[in-house]
């Protein structure tokens, strides 16, 4: 399946996901978003659910960062700083993403649960070409 994002979508994941690679130790979450930063060039191909899942925490772990950090500035600044409206539409943009990650997802487990008929072993072998 294809993942459908235009440039500021792009731009907002990139340059929020590598602050928090270049602020974060380590850890799962922050090793699915080093993998998911090479790919951010356009439109991305998810193949499996297993895909979508590690793209989605990614993302996910992109907003909360984003909104965590809008709320700081806006705190510390005023909603109408440019720090603060700039992270606004950081933050709009990536949760669209977001938003349509979980659509997908929903509609592959529908898939998985239509063609494996429930069986949760037969799911990792299920794959959504473009």
């Amino acid at each position: 399946m294809i993942l459908h994002c235009n440039y500021e979508e792009l731009q907002a994941l990139a340059t929020s996901g590598a602050a928090i690679v270049a602020a974060a130790q380590s850890g799962d979450r922050v090793a699915k978003l080093e993998t998911l930063l090479p790919r951010l060039t356009g439109d991305l191909s998810i193949e499996t659910i297993q895909e979508q899942r590690s793209v989605r925490d990614a993302v996910a772990l992109i907003c909360e960062d984003v909104h965590g950090r809008l709320d700081e500035t806006i705190i510390a600044h005023g909603p109408a700083h440019e720090d603060a409206v700039t992270m606004y539409f950081d933050y709009g943009h990536s949760r669209s993403v977001l938003a349509r990650l979980d659509r997908m997802g929903v509609e592959m487990e529908a898939i998985i649960d239509l063609i494996s008929g429930g069986s949760a072993a037969a799911a990792g072998g299920i794959t959504f070409p473009d």
